[in-house]
């Protein structure tokens, strides 16, 4: 048997005048979105990507192509807003989730990112990023030009390269693992990680399992540091009644397979 608990906390920050995050937690599917453009845009568009998410179908475990797909509609749900209000134009956001889906005949999670919004992996005293962020610099430190410890201040830091609101459809990146005993995952929009570094999110989610005081702690820590940016987070904790890792035979769960849209 599968215990699942989590805890989320938003803030607009020190600097913005409006929270453009939105956020979903519901049984077996947690999405953080981080919009961007106009004073409300932004705004919108976080939420109708979420809106869309929350269709997916609910009760028995949906496959991954039904998350995908719900991903893309919101991409076409957000361009058709702004069709019908040209003030929308140009709108667009990140979204980063966490969905426990049917796959290989057993239970498995999928994670799925668009943007620079991330989902982290907590167990044994170690964290993992499991998402690759959308942005320049990201490419940057792909291609070598610059060390990761520049990328936390570099200028071209809020520029993202794949989003959704855009035509073509942006591809959706994708990974599914099993489930496992005992795990802890973060979802985050960029506002968290502009402030706070990994061992320092690592260190808090190790201080205090307990899902809901953890994102507060963790949204609190980012706003102290700065606050630059709006902040969200999620913190999803799961654990089996024997805490033993399962594959679709109850055999070791193999590694995370990463797949790329539908």
């Amino acid at each position: 048997m599968l215990t699942i608990a989590s805890g989320q906390a938003t803030s607009i920050g020190r600097v913005r005048t409006v929270n453009q995050d939105s956020l979903l937690v519901r049984s077996g599917l947690f999405v953080v979105a981080d919009g961007m453009g106009g004073h409300v845009a932004g705004e919108v568009a976080s939420r109708i990507a979420v809106e869309s998410l929350e269709r997916v179908q609910q009760g028995m475990n949906p496959a991954q192509s039904d998350v995908i797909a719900a991903v893309e509609q919101a991409n076409a749900d957000i361009l058709r807003a702004t069709v019908a209000d040209p003030e929308l134009a140009g709108m667009g956001t990140t979204v980063t989730g966490l969905a426990r889906v049917a796959f290989a005949g057993s239970d498995h999670w999928l994670v799925f990112n668009v943007g620079d919004s991330r989902v982290y992996r907590y167990a044994g005293g170690h964290i993992e990023r499991l998402t690759i962020d959308h942005s320049e610099v990201e490419e940057l430190v792909a291609a070598g030009e610059i060390t990761r410890e520049e990328a936390a201040h570099h200028p071209q830091s809020n520029i993202v390269t794949r989003s959704l609101g855009s035509e073509p459809a942006p591809q959706v990146d994708a990974w599914v693992f099993p489930v496992e005993g005992s795990d802890t995952f973060l979802l985050c929009s960029d506002g968290l990680t502009r402030e706070v570094d990994e061992p320092s999110i690592a260190a808090i989610l190790e201080a205090d399992p307990e899902p809901q005081r953890a994102a507060d702690s963790l949204v609190r820590a980012a706003v102290e540091a700065g606050g630059s940016d709006n902040v969200t987070v999620i913190v999803v904790t799961v654990q089996s009644a024997d805490g033993v890792p399962s594959g679709p035979n109850g055999d070791t769960a193999p590694r995370p397979t990463r797949s790329v849209g539908r």
